[in-house]
């Protein structure tokens, strides 16, 4: 693995997961309430012949493509090279709010929305909803399958089969830590989410500058990543409007009971992700592990280059030490806007960006994206290196084990914006406050449903 950091670019968007834009959702169906894209209108799974995929192919054509990708020309070179007759426009259209509000302004507009965007896991449901995504199965999409990891492909596929993206990178949870602490202060990797607490407890008495780890009270994505390794299943979708709340179900409500106990306890510490105190928290060793995704290692050994050689990985500690668990915190897709008059052409491509084995290597070893497909989990050259900053541990391979571990069940709500605000107002305030987490966890809940009802959903509680 690369000891640089991960651009300022690519990490900006894990910053900014929840971050999809503050139009509201009842608008974005009015928007695409009457959808007349020329290429992309049908809803039908009947194949596309090979004679017309051959011929879409070497008709002169420009596809545009938002993404907020760092030097992606080398990737696109790959399918041009194949393609000579297409031609990708790429267009970096912001990050987080900014990518999201301008793709659906441009699709209340109807007009102005690019061929293909960069969309999140997380953000697929929020224009799946709206029916702002093409299909891909017509196109050969669901031939991809089986190269992918299998909760992959699950977080973009549909209730009846649809194929609303490609993955591209994962997140997979682990545990980042500091060695040197640990052994000074005789603290065993924990396995159990129980010894993790006995750990915080008895390194913040030893030495009271120092917290086990920080638990960011702006990081909705995080919380969502330990709801997911806990098993929790707070939102469900059916049709266009119903929709199964349940985020202070009994699942939520240990965590919450756990995370909150030890943020009141002053164990942990609650200090707000992506600032400089928080930078300087790692560089000043104030924090002793990092409960992070597969992307965190690379930005790490770019952000704390101080610490270098103290810091190891582990998997995230258990609940259930017999049945390993984790969940997944960012990544991305290639998605086909429906509204395409180039509906073959970006089917392809997106495809192509992320299924050719070239292609998809090139993000694992440039962009230093963790990686969605089978293969490249299991190359050497993803796998293998062994950074000096780990101590020449070989943390990719352990983050590739640890994807096995990360259940397909998971589900998404139509609007993560939202849900994310509220989480913040709500939860995330009270792990600051040092207040009740799980009472704050019933406020979050309210303000979801109150939200979903007003948008035209029949919502199921808890």
């Amino acid at each position: 693995m690369p000891s640089s950091s991960l651009s300022a670019s690519s990490m900006s968007r894990r910053r900014f997961l929840f971050a999809t834009g503050a139009v509201s959702l009842g608008a974005a169906l009015a928007a695409c309430s009457d959808d007349s894209g020329s290429g992309g209108s049908s809803a039908s799974a009947q194949p596309v012949s090979q004679a017309d995929i051959d011929k879409a192919m070497q008709t002169p054509t420009e596809l545009t493509f938002w993404t907020w990708v760092p030097n992606i020309a080398d990737e696109i070179a790959l399918f041009e090279k194949k393609y000579p007759a297409i031609k990708v426009k790429v267009v970096n259209a912001g990050q987080g709010v900014a990518h999201y509000t301008k793709l659906r302004t441009a699709l209340k507009a109807g007009r102005g929305a690019p061929d293909l965007a960069q969309i999140e896991y997380q953000a697929v449901p929020t224009f799946t909803i709206t029916d702002s995504l093409l299909d891909l199965r017509p196109y050969g999409a669901s031939e991809l399958q089986d190269q992918f990891v299998d909760w992959t492909w699950a977080q973009v596929s549909g209730p009846d089969g649809q194929v609303w993206a490609i993955p591209q990178d994962t997140g997979p949870m682990g545990m980042l830590y500091r060695k040197d602490i640990f052994d000074q202060h005789g603290i065993q990797v924990p396995q159990t989410w129980d010894e993790f607490a006995e750990a915080a407890r008895k390194l913040h008495e030893a030495d009271p500058g120092v917290y086990l780890t920080n638990l960011a009270a702006n990081e909705p994505a995080a919380w969502h990543g330990l709801l997911w390794q806990a098993g929790a299943k707070p939102y469900a979708t059916s049709g266009k409007s119903d929709l199964s709340v349940s985020v202070d179900d009994a699942v939520s409500k240990k965590l919450a009971d756990y995370w909150g106990g030890l943020a009141k306890e002053g164990v942990i510490s609650t200090d707000p992700d992506f600032t400089d105190g928080w930078y300087a928290g790692f560089n000043k060793g104030k924090y002793a592990t990092w409960l992070t995704a597969a992307w965190g290692p690379s930005f790490l050994s770019g952000s704390s280059k101080a610490t270098a050689g103290k810091w190891r990985a582990a998997p995230l500690p258990q609940w259930d030490a017999a049945k390993p668990a984790s969940g997944n915190w960012g990544g991305s897709t290639t998605a086909v806007i429906r509204s395409t008059k180039n509906p073959i052409a970006a089917a392809m491509f997106a495809q192509f960006l992320n299924g050719d084995p070239e292609s998809a290597k090139m993000f694992a070893t440039k962009q230093f994206f963790f990686p969605a497909t089978k293969a490249l989990l299991a190359d050497p050259d993803v796998t293998g290196n062994a950074p000096a900053f780990y101590g020449g541990q070989k943390v990719n391979q352990l983050f590739a084990d640890i994807s096995d571990t990360v259940s397909t069940s998971f589900q998404w709500p139509p609007f993560l914006d939202q849900v994310a605000t509220d989480w913040t107002e709500t939860v995330g305030k009270s792990l600051a406050d040092k207040s009740d987490t799980v009472a704050a966890l019933g406020k979050w809940q309210s303000r979801i449903t109150t939200y979903a009802k007003n948008q035209g959903f029949t919502v199921k509680g808890a």
